[in-house]
């Protein structure tokens, strides 16, 4: 393991901060670049606000008028 030999020249109550210090580095900048460079990144950090989806739009004809007049009306046939 040759990288295990860093630690013979640098001391880890050093070495392991930086290194830490340079992956959140590393990782601010990534989310700022994307947060700058995107237009959906910002709303979803927001939490924008939901869009409701539109209802259907009903039928023209209501079911009792698309029924035939013997179904529909089952008491003035029995008179």
């Amino acid at each position: 393991m040759n990288e295990g030999r860093i630690w013979l020249y640098v001391n880890p109550s050093v070495g392991l901060p930086l290194f830490f210090v340079g992956v959140m580095a590393v990782a601010l900048i990534v989310h700022a670049s994307i947060l700058l460079n995107t237009s959906w990144f910002g709303s979803y950090w927001e939490g924008g606000a939901a869009v409701a989806a539109e209802a259907a739009p009903a039928a023209e004809a209501p079911a009792a008028e698309a029924a035939p007049a013997a179904e529909a009306a089952p008491a003035e046939a029995a008179k």
